[in-house]
């Protein structure tokens, strides 16, 4: 198995560009039902994209789960896994788009139940989201197709879907909502419109997995690989709701400390979402790399997968580091025009300096040990993680209050660092 430098920007890059279009899609839907000139609409855009986020974020799984079989299928040279592995997901994604479709009455009525809002906005959510969740096996149908493109290092494909859809979305956003006047049902019909056919061109772009398509099937139902399947994927879908739970603790805790801080903590996160998204394509070349190794049984190749991966994740995360260093105050002067906001930003700007350093071996783990297909051991890190996470919020809050909060979530992700670091070795051994 031959590495290069050159061969992981060539899957790095295309994750960086296509990340890059999420947060536009979202700013230009929100511009677009802004110049209605109401504010029930944008209220209910923005609620309704929430519920359905949440409710779709719970098949994240599908996506790493399928990257990481995807990858060792490909490195095992086995075409017929590789279709089938492609196949499964589809078929799970279609079952759960279909249950979604089937019960989201009572689900969204439940949702607002839980984020209430005025009669006005709670209206035009339930038309938005009446809509979107008919493209629910797409959209979830899409998370197995990157899956897939990832772990065959067809990143380009990932980015081509990203442009289709969030250019198609925002094009339609203009049409339907500023032409015809349908308001937040035009938003709605531009992203089901959006998600429908990035599904087509994504099983377009998947065609050669499909070939073997009357092997594949065969395998579909194999015992020992529906296992793998349904075992990664609860053992990623524990560890991701566990880290979610930690990011929305440090939500909920920072809220305590008052509007201000509440807004500035708000502003850093968004700063160190936007760190993630550009850090995650030399996770997915981990993910794509060191999988293709294991499914070769190469350990050598595997190793160098991994250091080659952290190598450029660290220097991504230098440079990040620089930008916050110089670029920082800046920033946080075009968030917000509040004074005191942006003082609160400021003293807690070394946090975000220090993040992609702290951060970066825990991102970079992350995908190494998706690849590996070894999600056990991410979960009982993560819930290692949560109870130092746990103990450092108990201690460092009371004493340090949203500094603490800071420290505590710096402390998470060295934890989550370390752990993986020292199960490493267990990867070379089953590449043996």
């Amino acid at each position: 198995m031959q590495l290069s430098h050159r061969r992981i920007l060539t899957i790095a890059i295309p994750i960086v560009l296509s990340n890059a279009t999420v947060p536009l899609l979202g700013a230009v839907d929100t511009a677009v039902i802004g110049h209605l000139g109401l504010a029930a609409p944008i209220g209910a855009v923005g609620l309704a994209a929430t519920i359905l986020s949440t409710l779709y974020w719970a098949f994240g799984f599908l996506r790493m789960s399928t990257s990481g079989l995807a990858a060792q299928a490909k490195g095992a040279q086995d075409a017929v896994e590789l279709s089938a592995t492609l196949l499964r997901a589809l078929l799970i994604a279609a079952i759960a788009g279909l249950i979604l479709i089937a019960f989201h009455r009572p689900l969204f009525a439940l949702a607002v139940q839980i984020a209430p809002a005025s009669p006005q906005v709670e209206s035009l959510a339930l038309t938005f989201l009446s809509i979107r969740i008919w493209a629910a096996p797409a959209t979830i149908g899409l998370y197995s197709l990157t899956g897939y493109f990832v772990g065959t290092e067809r990143t380009r494909a990932v980015l081509l879907l990203q442009l289709w859809q969030n250019g198609l979305n925002m094009a339609l956003d203009l049409v339907f909502v500023l032409g015809f006047g349908w308001g937040v049902a035009g938003v709605a019909t531009a992203s089901l419109i959006a998600e429908l056919t990035g599904l087509m061109l994504g099983l377009y772009l998947a065609r050669e997995a499909l070939a073997p398509i009357r092997a594949a099937l065969k395998r579909l139902t194999n015992p020992e690989a529906l296992r793998r399947t349904f075992s990664a994927s609860r053992d990623i879908l524990i560890r991701t709701v566990i880290l979610q739970l930690s990011f929305t603790t440090f939500v909920f805790l920072g809220a305590r400390f008052g509007d201000t801080t509440l807004a500035a903590n708000a502003i850093l996160l968004q700063f160190l979402s936007l760190m993630a998204f550009a850090l995650d394509g030399f996770a997915f070349a981990a993910e794509s790399l060191v999988g293709q190794a294991m499914g070769a049984k190469d350990p050598t190749a595997l190793q160098r997968a991994a250091r080659m991966s952290m190598q450029w994740g660290y220097g991504g995360a230098v440079l990040l580091a620089i930008a916050f260093a110089i670029g920082g105050y800046l920033a946080i002067n075009l968030m917000t025009t509040a004074p005191d906001v942006r003082s609160e930003a400021f003293h807690l700007l070394p946090w975000l300096i220090a993040a992609p350093l702290i951060g970066t071996a825990c991102w970079i783990y992350d995908g190494i040990f998706i690849g590996a297909l070894m999600t056990h051991i991410m979960r009982n890190a993560a819930i290692v993680v949560a109870c130092i996470y746990a103990a450092a919020l108990a201690i460092l809050v009371p004493i340090f209050g949203n500094q603490g909060l800071w420290a505590a979530l710096m402390l998470m992700n060295a934890a989550r660092g370390v752990t993986l670091n020292r199960a490493f070795p267990q990867i070379l051994a089953r590449a043996r």
